[in-house]
């Protein structure tokens, strides 16, 4: 069964709006847990807009699924999971204004800064993975960085897929069957929903963890959080 962890960077940014502790980032994270999350994903960024480099912290004790933390691997980020030392970092190439991710990394270009960065996390026993673009040089490039895990970069399926176009899972398919011959593990994340993740599920083997935030929380303004947790795990089985 495919993992889902839920990025509460929402709910970081509804209690941010109007200062104060409402919506309890805490408490929200310990719920989703509790009706069945098997993980949650932040993504601090450095004007700390929503996740604030102290929530990392706060979350540790009460975190007993997987935690992911996400983010661009400047100083700043860099210190802060080495000192929380989550299950797991994603890299995530973010341009310091960017409204959220739009691009995976450049493996090929990047690949000293990548190798150096991930050699540090993973002497810390903390697992890696790199979000990227399904172009199967890029996850070539993945795996010669020695990252455990690559992120699939979904905001392209998810668009076409709203369109009627399901052929646009192609690419995500040819690039799952490459990563698993290179023996990296498969992750995806950015505009899956409920809508689409069946479908993308049912098409990329081996598909270990989807990272699903906006989607959700959107969703659970209709349909409640407990049923939207429900809903994502009966279809990810």
């Amino acid at each position: 069964m495919t993992k889902l962890s839920v990025n509460v960077n929402k709910i970081a940014t509804l209690r941010n709006s109007r200062g104060g502790n409402v919506p309890n980032l805490v408490q929200f994270a310990q719920d989703v847990q509790q009706f069945g999350a098997e993980g949650i994903t932040i993504h601090p960024r450095p004007d700390e807009r929503h996740i604030r480099y102290q929530d990392a912290f706060d979350l540790i004790p009460h975190v007993h699924t997987e935690y992911n933390i996400e983010g661009n691997p400047i100083k700043e980020f860099i210190n802060l999971v080495l000192k929380v030392k989550p299950t797991q970092v994603t890299l995530v190439p973010d341009a310091v204004d960017a409204i959220t991710s739009n691009a995976g990394w450049d493996t090929i270009k990047n690949k000293a800064f990548l190798i150096e960065v991930i050699a540090e996390f993973k002497a810390n026993g903390i697992r890696t993975s790199i979000f990227v673009d399904p172009v199967l040089k890029q996850i070539e490039g993945a795996k010669l960085t020695g990252a455990d895990r690559i992120e699939l970069y979904t905001e392209a399926f998810a668009h076409q897929y709203s369109l009627g176009n399901k052929n646009a899972i192609k690419v995500y398919s040819e690039s799952a069957k490459l990563a698993n011959s290179l023996e990296l593990g498969i992750n995806a994340g950015h505009d899956l929903s409920l809508d689409n993740i069946k479908f993308f599920k049912d098409n990329i083997p081996n598909l270990l963890e989807v990272s699903i935030g906006h989607a959700l929380i959107s969703e659970s303004l209709y349909l409640g959080v407990e049923n939207v947790i429900q809903m994502y795990l009966h279809k990810l089985k």
